[in-house]
């Protein structure tokens, strides 16, 4: 949680210290509760979903945990956009974003588990990497990506397989992985949960841009000034809760609102304390249980002073239960029937995942007992929709470059640097219309969580901005309200190795690139369609980007031949044309959602180009070559030779139907070279390329 493994915020050192000692105590049983396995053959044996569409939902489940990147943790899952990724970006040295260049030498992703039979270490407990605003700016390079060695050091690229989090590979093939989720900034907890709570990170009180974890020093920092999302939901009267523990990683976010830190105030005033973390400390560490109860009875006197509107907020935000009770209180509450529409749940360090306190096998704990507490009672399982997301990366390597604002969106920069997308992170959809082991590769980031919520309550969230709003969609394309369920195949897991300590996993003398598992999976309907193209008039280049779906495409140029200093973003609802500063001869890339590229290299005197329009009704790319010169013009369209004479034009249509709506066609002459690749959409749930 902290800008680096070596200098962790001070509130915390005895934490990490009391959860070391911890780890060995859990227990894992099942990796899907025998609860969870009857209730969706139940929904697959009824042979139809819940009906009403959103409105089928009563409950939302939102379980944050800490600090995984999506490679590091799906990078070998079959049907994602994982190792595999034709679409992955060249570096400006030539090799793919996946030969990371370092001080020594290049590095590639390489098993965790590998590194742990040579390090004689336990792959559970991999230690943490800088995961700080400077180091996330540094791995992402002015865009280039290629920084991640120097930051973050040869460990970021370990990963894990199926074999060591069969958990997380399960809960994927049974339900709905999202591979295009970002975090909301390239930094630490704080500012990526400030996201999640209220919409967006502001300022501190001094005026710095809130991108770090100043919050955590709660004896100084007065409290973030702007609102919260459940302030909106608790003004609108729609009920919400916040599950926490005495010992909760300082991760419950809400409690560094100044609203939240000013009713803590008034709650505490006899104690002697200011904030809930401090007191709450004091409470964990009392010398015996007679103590400890004098400090919860003197905190209920307070409690009891508050008003009606402040004691609801205390409640529902600052109130924490014993350590190791947030699934059984959260357990209480489903079957009592108490559940609120939006619960938020804050695990302890142990529980959280964190790889400087935590492990992937720890978590399994909290989600099996979520879980379980949820389709024990088959009524509340039917109409709940859980989202188990990462706040951040940690420092562990992402393959894919974010959506990043262009420089005139002055809001989401800082220091003259894009404030975010940040990079992929982890997001599961757990509910009864996301059974079937699909992928959703809609751009999505921890805003889109309040903004399902926003679709689902009415209730709006004004710090989300409108660029944020443009890039990013809302979590209701991971959802299927009309299709029959089909029951999945179930695994179980293993027990929870013994601690041996944290370890920095390092790679092979002998490097090879990753192989993912092969096939592919379901894939839900995206909202683009888009497509680019090149002119070149009197020597001049002019690339057209289009998109022809309902949602803004995010394209990302990166400029090979020197066409600009740096790669170039573009948000496009419809058209839009852009200016490329080519010499005679220019090689740059585009590249778009869900695997859309197009590579452009050539002469500016060629004497011909090469235009698309991409047709969903029928499923087919029309690729019309032009000669523009004196002379006739020779293109070679994948296996296909066409001859077009001067001033004329062909249309070739290249059909896409029996690949599921995927291309991926080369197109050369002498001079020049067109690479162009993507998935048609047509409205319904397709394949992963």
């Amino acid at each position: 949680m902290s800008g680096s493994q070596q200098s962790p915020e001070p509130s915390r050192r005895r934490l990490v210290a009391l959860g070391a000692g911890a780890l060995g105590a859990a227990a894992v049983g099942s990796f899907l509760p025998p609860s969870l396995q009857q209730a969706l053959a139940a929904q697959a044996g009824a042979g139809a979903l819940p009906q009403g569409g959103l409105d089928a939902i009563e409950h939302v489940v939102i379980l944050m945990q800490e600090n995984r990147s999506f490679d590091h943790y799906f990078g070998t899952l079959r049907g994602v956009r994982g190792f595999g990724d034709r679409n992955a970006i060249r570096l400006p040295d030539g090799n793919s974003v996946l030969e990371q260049p370092g001080p020594l030498h290049t590095v590639l992703p390489f098993p965790v588990r590998d590194a742990a039979a040579a390090q004689h270490k336990d792959l559970q407990y991999i230690g943490a990497l800088d995961h700080s605003w400077d180091g996330g700016a540094k791995a992402w390079n002015k865009g280039w990506h290629d920084g991640w060695i120097t930051a973050k050091t040869a460990a970021t690229m370990a990963y894990y397989t199926r074999e060591d989090i069969p958990l997380h590979y399960e809960l994927a093939d049974t339900f709905t992985v999202c591979d295009a989720y970002h975090s909301s900034i390239h930094s630490s907890t704080s500012p990526n949960r400030n996201h999640l709570w209220s919409g967006r990170t502001g300022y501190e009180p001094g005026g710095d841009r809130a991108v770090g974890n100043d919050a955590y020093d709660e004896g100084t920092h007065p409290g973030y000034d702007w609102g919260t999302y459940a302030e909106r939901l608790e003004a609108a009267g729609v009920s919400w809760q916040t599950y926490t523990e005495w010992e909760n990683f300082t991760d419950n976010q809400i409690e560094f609102f100044a609203g939240f830190k000013a009713v803590a105030r008034k709650a505490l005033a006899g104690t002697g304390l200011t904030y809930m973390e401090a007191f709450y400390a004091k409470v964990r560490d009392a010398q015996d249980d007679a103590a400890r109860e004098e400090l919860l009875a003197t905190l209920e006197q307070g409690v009891s002073t508050l008003t009606r509107s402040e004691r609801s907020l205390f409640e529902r935000a600052l109130r924490r239960v014993p350590t190791g009770k947030l699934a059984e209180t959260f357990a209480k509450d489903v079957a009592a029937g108490k559940l609120s529409r939006v619960s938020y749940l804050v695990p302890s360090a142990v529980d959280s995942e964190h790889p400087s306190v935590s492990s992937p096998i720890h978590s399994a704990t909290i989600v099996y007992r979520v879980l379980d507490a949820l389709a024990s009672h088959p009524e509340v399982w039917r109409k709940t929709a859980v989202f188990i997301n990462y706040d951040e990366n940690d420092g562990f390597f992402d393959h894919v470059p974010p959506p990043v604002p262009g420089p005139d969106v002055t809001e989401e920069h800082w220091q003259g640097l894009p404030t975010g997308l940040g990079m992929r992170v982890p997001m599961l959809v757990v509910s009864p219309w996301t059974v079937g082991g699909y992928v959703c590769s809609e751009v999505f980031d921890h805003t889109s969580v309040i903004r399902f919520l926003e679709r689902w309550t009415g209730v709006r969230e004004p710090n989300i901005g409108a660029w944020r709003r443009q890039v990013t969609g809302d979590l209701t394309g991971a959802f299927d309200f009309h299709r029959t369920a089909r029951l999945p195949s179930l695994e179980r897991p293993g027990p929870v190795p013994e601690f041996s300590g944290r370890w920095a996993p390092q790679p092979p003398a002998r490097q090879s690139l990753p192989e993912q598992e092969p096939g592919t999976r379901p894939a839900r309907p995206l909202p683009y369609q888009p497509d680019a193209h090149v002119r070149v008039q009197d020597g001049r280049l002019t690339l057209h980007l289009a998109n022809a779906g309902p949602s803004s495409v995010h394209f990302a140029l990166y400029p090979y031949a020197g066409e600009s200093a740096a790669p170039q973003h573009f948000d496009v609802v419809r058209e839009r044309s852009v200016p490329v500063d080519a010499g005679t001869s220019y090689d740059f890339t585009v590249t778009g959602p869900n695997g859309f590229r197009r590579e452009f290299q050539g002469r500016t005197d060629f004497g011909g180009d090469v235009t698309t329009t991409v047709d969903g009704r029928a499923r087919v790319l029309r690729v019309r070559l032009r000669a523009t010169g004196e002379g006739p013009r020779t293109f070679t369209v994948g296996r296909r030779t066409v001859t077009v004479r001067p001033g004329r034009t062909v249309t070739v249509v290249h059909e896409t139907g029996h690949a599921k709506g995927w291309y991926d066609l080369e197109i050369t002459a002498e001079g020049f070279r067109r690479r162009l690749m993507g998935h048609i959409e047509n409205g319904r749930p397709s394949v992963s390329g």
